[in-house]
């Protein structure tokens, strides 16, 4: 049986550094791989309907005059296709701004072997395999993840951060009042708030980030590579969009919304079902409010 070959789009210069790694990886004439070679970011893009590759790898310096648009352009016409960025130690700093414009890992050129490609390669493959399986667990009211697909990609990006020695903010909201609305108004009426929130949370985050319909009216939200300050911030977005959106929203408003957000760091101990458990416990109605130096906050909004 024939085996079925790795379809792997690579941009890189003149140097040839990744493709002799790559085809050091596979060896022999029928090496398991397929292996697109381009040389720059427009050519790339050209060759993505062609070539339908299942990894993307990206030199950075072929990616002038603005890095960071080029790798949100690739993103953008393949974003079910995990993206490496390569680049040398000089250009860390933008490689690792990359990670929030879509690309999924970097790796450095002077650290590059087969090891290491190897290593990044797997993870892509594993992410996108996790992405294809969450995928299964969805909402059909909102399109989100459900638990299960929440837990799953919440464990992995949890793992990804703790290898990055980055930190995750975790947001939990539960629509107080919608059986209320059920009982007033109608199961329209529910399943519209329910709709109206998701839509509302997901255009609130980032591509990166991970939003679930945890229960029949509770969500959650996971942002990737957050800093602490950010969460205050974040809340006060939502806070303002929740009033437009109740100002709007029909006969059956405003909705009554309570959330509570947790902070991870790289090294803690704690699992990402234990993270979850956690800030979920701080949506219970009559819990403390935390101190505002705590690293989880409670919010109400109605």
């Amino acid at each position: 049986m024939k085996q079925k070959s790795l379809r792997i789009l690579l941009a890189e210069g003149e140097s040839g550094q990744a493709a002799a790694a790559l085809q050091e990886l596979f060896p022999g004439a029928q090496n398991g791989l397929e292996l697109t070679l381009v040389s720059g970011v427009s050519t790339l893009l050209a060759s993505l309907d062609l070539v339908n590759p299942e990894v993307i790898l990206l030199e950075l310096s072929l990616a002038h005059p603005d890095p960071l648009e080029a790798v949100r352009l690739v993103h953008r016409a393949a974003p079910g296709v995990p993206l490496i960025v390569l680049a040398g130690e000089s250009e860390k700093s933008l490689a690792e701004r990359t990670l929030r414009r879509g690309a999924l890992n970097y790796l450095l050129k002077e650290h590059m072997n087969t090891h290491a490609l190897d290593r990044v390669v797997r993870v892509a493959l594993e992410h996108n395999t996790l992405e294809g399986l969450a995928d299964l667990l969805r909402d059909p009211l909102t399109g989100l993840y459900t638990r299960d697909g929440f837990l799953t990609l919440g464990e992995h990006a949890m793992d990804t951060a703790g290898q990055k020695n980055s930190s995750l903010i975790l947001l939990c909201m539960r629509i107080e009042n919608l059986s209320t609305i059920r009982a007033e108004f109608s199961s329209s009426a529910a399943e519209s708030s329910l709709r109206e929130i998701g839509a509302l949370l997901a255009g609130s985050f980032r591509r990166t980030d991970i939003v679930a319909r945890l229960g029949e009216s509770q969500f959650a939200a996971l942002a990737i590579d957050a800093v602490e300050p950010s969460g205050a911030v974040l809340c006060q977005r939502l806070e303002r969009r929740i009033a437009v959106l109740n100002r709007d929203i029909g006969p059956w408003g405003p909705l009554e919304l309570r959330m509570n957000v947790g902070f991870w760091r790289a090294k803690e101990p704690s699992t990402f079902s234990e993270l979850l458990d956690t800030v979920e416990a701080g949506l219970r109605v009559g819990s403390p409010r935390a101190e505002p130096a705590s690293p989880v906050g409670e919010t109400v909004s109605d």
